[in-house]
């Protein structure tokens, strides 16, 4: 099975496709896509991703609650505090390199074999360093716990195999995601059901730790298979130093606010642990992950978007921005949606889901959902920062946010507990992702058009659907 390039012309629309809209979509909408290639590419490359979350929340979470259940509090509090105490260093192992290197794909695909090989080796030394420093201090930090320094070290030599996350880049510069989406859910499908023989054998939390590791090895062997299957080798890939050079010196910003985005994202489970316990983690874990379960979405939607926004960069500033401000109000919408459900039914959903071990997570789980509002504003803004090359301002924000973070949970934590740490992610999450803007001159505009959409969404969004999807602007004309 080869490779077969995507019809480029205006109105060009395979026939299955074709089929398909004709079927389930209503014939505005329809009428809406046809003709707009990229549009197409996005609408599709969006649902390939999204069907993968989604069959990951069917499955995943049936046997991530299982695993939870099972394991109870303190045992997924170990794994729970393991998995965030290696994402603090995952920065490390990533470089930055994601975001970078589609960018470059996308302007120059001749250099495909090039950009992916110097992704790859540099992704791999930061993979070796990341284990080093994450094994290394784990054993300083928490000295006399065997079983969390074993789970960590099991879990950060996932980071090893994540280096040939680098294909993936090319599927994302063609909006092809779809060929990952085999890759990795083949994978996890087959670790799910390891999993549940783990929980039916009585197995360690140890075990569990391997098995996620196990997972990561599939999936970039998958990786591998499907990227080959697509005509490719990776043995036409090569390392070049300069471009290894161009590429760190874009990604060097992004870097470092990797590592103090996972700072922030992540210090609040590690904080606990030392603080509260390891039981605490467990429990406080429970909330963020039903927090950030359907986070997916709008991941998928502004990863799919992201060729598009640069190309209408260099074509009109004005189709551009329109683009920018279309992005903010449909995840905006998104973002209100759920944490109200979330809010009104916090303790029945953990009593159902989890059981009551867990039943403390609910006032967590009801203030802690409200920060997607602002996670899915800074999605946004990072990809504006990345064409705008303002990657810096990236980084300064989120070490606002770092230390904001940080200062909160120092503060609330010994006295809320885990509703302090609910607490501390809400308001770090609303100055970094959106009061920062309002700093700097060069990052207003972007203020600007987030302040429009949290406070004027409404009459733009009846315009927006008026115009674009019932024939607004055909009837005004």
């Amino acid at each position: 099975m080869r490779f077969r390039p995507r019809c480029r012309n205006a109105g060009c629309i395979g026939p299955s496709m074709n089929k398909f809209w004709r079927k389930v979509l209503p014939r505005a909408l329809r009428e809406k896509l046809e003709g707009r290639q990229y549009l197409q590419d996005v609408v599709r490359n969006t649902a390939w991703l999204v069907a993968d979350k989604v069959v990951r929340l069917g499955f995943g979470l049936f046997v991530g609650v299982w695993v939870a259940r099972y394991l109870g509090p303190a045992q997924f509090g170990v794994l729970s505090y393991a998995q965030a105490y290696v994402a603090l260093f995952s920065a490390i192992a990533a470089l930055g390199l994601d975001s970078v290197a589609v960018r470059d794909i996308v302007r120059d695909p001749s250099r495909r074999e090039e950009i992916l090989g110097t992704a790859f080796f540099l992704k791999l030394l930061g993979a070796a360093v990341s284990v080093v420093l994450a094994v290394g201090t784990i054993l300083v930090v928490r000295p006399g716990d065997t079983v969390s320094q074993i789970v960590v070290g099991i879990i950060a030599l996932g980071t090893i195999f994540q280096a040939f996350d680098a294909i993936d880049f090319w599927f994302q510069s063609q909006v092809l995601s779809k060929f990952t989406v085999y890759a990795k859910n083949s994978a996890f499908l087959v670790i799910s059901v390891v999993k549940v023989a783990l929980i039916l054998s009585k197995a360690s939390v140890i075990s569990f730790a391997a098995a996620g590791l196990v997972e990561i090895a599939l999936g970039s062997i998958g990786l591998i298979m499907v990227y080959r299957m697509n005509g490719h080798r990776l043995k036409a890939w090569r390392f070049r130093r300069d471009t290894a050079r161009r590429m760190l010196a874009d990604s060097w910003p992004l870097i470092l606010s990797g590592i103090v985005v996972m700072i922030y994202i992540r210090i609040d489970q590690v904080m606990i642990g030392n603080i509260l316990g390891i039981a605490e983690v467990g429990i406080y874990s429970v909330a963020v992950n039903l927090t950030e379960v359907w986070y997916f979405i709008p991941m998928a939607i502004t990863s799919s978007v992201l060729p598009a926004i640069v190309d209408s960069k260099r074509r009109s500033e004005a189709q551009y921005y329109d683009r920018l401000k279309k992005l903010y109000l449909g995840l905006f919408w998104l973002s209100i949606a759920v944490p109200i459900l979330i809010t009104l039914f916090a303790e029945s959903i953990i009593l159902l889901v989890f059981g009551e071990p867990y039943k403390g997570a609910s006032t967590a789980l009801s203030i802690q959902c409200w920060a997607g509002i602002f996670v899915f504003s800074g999605l946004v803004s990072n990809h504006w920062y990345l064409v705008e090359n303002l990657n810096r301002y990236n980084l300064y924000r989120h070490i606002a946010g770092a230390v904001v973070n940080i200062g909160l949970n120092v503060i609330l934590i010994p006295r809320y507990g885990i509703n302090g740490a609910a607490i501390a992610t809400l308001i770090t999450q609303f100055a970094s992702s959106y009061l920062f803007d309002l700093i700097n001159v060069r990052t207003r505009i972007i203020f600007r058009i987030k302040t429009r959409t949290f406070l004027f969404f409404l009459p733009d969004t009846i315009r927006y659907v008026s115009e674009e999807f019932f024939g607004g602007r055909k009837n005004k004309s």
